[in-house]
């Protein structure tokens, strides 16, 4: 089949319905295919694993068949299939009618919210006509008070063939009103099968629930996060160059084992967010055994979802202490293992023993903080989440108060790509949001986060200029340590900006200072360096730097900040770390050695000395920082120009 008829996405039907009711055979009558592949599944006559057909249907439309399995052993398996389905065939036996895992697939199909089912009353050709009146009104009642109550009943005979062409019509009805409902975002497909073929490597299939493949991809194992590379791509046996979400897929994967990739892994896109060992949900709680019976917060369930199922703990929101029977919560599921969840992902939860269907529901943020309590914000943003609305999620999650958020905090609490979360984001400044940074470190805060951040940065200057009088300012690593420590350097920033604009801070001589006691402190530090000049200025003999520190009254630190600041001013010249000269007197100095040498050529220290008319102790620093500028040059005891 050439690519472009699988150019769309398609819809995935799975079969439901308890053991020996005749499930993979009408999948056979159907699409001329035997689900049951494994010769197992042969010897014992039943559905182990997973089996995929196609089906094509009246008006054109073609659809995959998933044929989960019956047992309740295992139903795990058959959450398995029905995850990623798109509409449902129930199929119950005329002969022997709804049963207990009937009822609890049923339960999976609606806590996944599969949102259309068709029934197949199979084996009519067992049982009379009063009969198959009779069960199909059985069938009424039971789906009447749940989601299927409008559920077609059609009567089938599969091996006569009888009723399946209206079987295939119910069908196509469902699939010309069904949109599939993964279409756009991420590469996602959970692995149901992982296997070998000679010659060709590490296989795997599954359904693709999001997204597109194609031949020569570079996608990721998760949770793993091992890379490789798609070799080939198959729909229904057939190489494709392309396959969309909706359709049952095989992947044919480089440098991979059958160990790195297992069922119950998923194939994702690069950038598509990492597994997560908690999400926070929408849980109801619907014991298909017990309608008595409660789950309490803290206990300990099986969690399925996608293609595998792992133990995790229930922790109700805000102190909820139970669940009973069809009530619904907020809860936090803390799993043993990581799971690739997402927002609007769905999920099962079985008792850990004795094992049982007791509830499902919808994943809200699949990478959460660890919480039982909620704040305001928190309540905002999943509330907003369960009414799929995004763009007022990422506002409450913003407006949080004094939190200042990156595009990969944004990503991570709406699980989108960073890109998406961006222009989100974007489209929500204004609305009491600004952004902030520059593109590549772009950051959102509400107005007044940043101004608090803004005064709280202003108020820690003042304090440190009230301790510290005679200090320009701080360092903007210290500031940032003492005002806000718990931003890093992009929020810091972010806030940092909002003060200089304001004029509140000033940034002076590679420090931070209040732009009022930063100012005094700037007027003092010059007043300081005046007279600091006042004793050098003119003189041969200069004080070093101890001398300097008595004569001020200063401490040696505010000594060396002031005779730096001559320095940098071009009023001094630095000859070591104790000893300045007034530039003036220092050119004088250059000049008398430059005469003495020009007119005696090669001469000692001590001729120099005399020249310049300073003692040994001026003359020799002197002389080594006339070196080092390359003024002269020392060769033995002499000096050349």
């Amino acid at each position: 089949m050439s690519t472009h008829e699988y150019n769309e996405p398609s819809i995935v039907i799975g079969t439901a319905g308890h053991i020996d009711h005749g499930k993979s055979t009408l999948v056979q009558a159907l699409t001329g295919t035997d689900p049951d592949r494994l010769v197992e599944e042969k010897r014992r006559g039943i559905t182990i694993e997973l089996g995929f057909a196609r089906l094509d249907l009246p008006g054109g439309a073609s659809v995959g068949i998933v044929d989960v399995p019956g047992h309740e052993k295992f139903v795990r398996q058959m959450i398995a299939g029905a995850t990623g389905i798109d509409a449902a065939i129930l199929v119950v036996a005329a002969d022997d009618g709804i049963m207990p895992q009937t009822r609890e697939h049923l339960a999976v199909l609606r806590l996944l919210s599969v949102p259309q089912i068709v029934v197949a009353l199979t084996k009519c050709d067992m049982v009379d006509e009063e009969w198959v009146e009779f069960m199909g009104g059985e069938i009424h009642a039971a789906l009447a008070c749940g989601p299927y109550a409008e559920a077609e009943i059609i009567p089938v005979a599969a091996r006569e063939g009888r009723g399946l062409d209206e079987l295939k019509a119910a069908l196509a009805n469902i699939v010309s009103k069904q949109q599939h409902a993964h279409h756009e975002g991420f590469l996602r497909m959970p692995i149901d099968r992982s296997f070998t073929v000679k010659g060709a490597g590490t296989v795997v299939t599954g359904s693709l629930w999001s997204g597109a493949v194609a031949p020569g991809d570079t996608v990721r194992v998760l949770p793993s996060g091992k890379k490789t590379r798609v070799r080939s791509v198959q729909i229904h046996g057939e190489g494709v160059d392309a396959a969309f979400s909706g359709h049952r897929v095989a992947m044919n994967l480089a440098d991979v084992s059958r160990d790195d990739v297992r069922p119950g892994d998923f194939i994702t896109a690069l950038d598509a967010p990492n597994a997560s060992n908690r999400f926070d949900c929408e849980l109801t709680y619907f014991d298909c055994e017990s309608a008595s019976s409660t789950l309490e917060s803290g206990s300990t369930v099986r969690v399925a979802h996608g293609t595998k199922e792992v133990f995790g703990r229930v922790l109700f929101m805000d102190g909820h202490a139970k669940l009973k029977q069809n009530e619904q919560a907020t809860a936090q599921i803390r799993l043993d293992e990581p799971l690739c969840v997402l927002r609007g992902d769905r999920f099962v939860i079985r008792a850990a023993t004795p094992v049982r269907v007791i509830g499902g529901g919808r994943v809200l943020t699949g990478h959460p903080r660890r919480r039982s309590i909620l704040s305001e914000s928190d309540k905002a943003v999943l509330s907003a989440l369960a009414c799929d609305d995004v763009g007022a999620a990422a506002q409450a999650y913003i407006e949080e108060p004094n939190a200042i958020r990156t595009v990969a905090d944004i990503a991570g609490a709406l699980d989108v790509s960073e890109a998406e979360a961006a222009r989100i984001a974007k489209t929500i400044v204004g609305k009491n949001i600004v952004a902030a940074g520059s593109d590549a470190d772009l950051l959102f805060a509400t107005k007044q986060t940043l101004q608090r951040a803004a005064s709280k940065i202003a108020s820690t200057l003042l304090k440190f200029h009230a301790t510290s009088p005679n200090e320009l300012g701080m360092p903007k690593a210290a500031l940032n340590h003492a005002a806000l420590p718990s931003l890093n350097d992009t929020r810091f920033d972010a806030a940092l900006a909002v003060a200089l604009e304001k004029g509140d801070v000033v940034s002076m001589d590679g420090v931070l200072s209040h732009a009022t006691a930063g100012a005094a402190a700037h007027a003092r530090a010059q007043e300081r360096a005046d007279a600091a000049f006042a004793l050098l200025e003119g003189t041969l003999t200069p004080p070093f730097a101890d001398g300097v520190t008595s004569s001020l009254n200063c401490t040696k630190s505010e000594a060396y900040a002031a005779l730096g600041d001559l320095e940098e001013q071009g009023r001094t010249v630095k000859i070591d770390r104790d000893l300045y000269y007034d530039a003036a007197v220092f050119n004088k100095l250059v000049e008398a050695v430059r005469a003495h040498i020009e007119a005696k050529g090669p001469s000692l220290a001590t001729d120099l000395k005399d020249a310049m008319g300073v003692s040994r102790k001026y003359a020799i620093p002197v002389l080594e920082a006339l070196d080092d500028r390359g003024i002269t040059k020392r060769d033995g005891d002499l000096r050349t120009l």
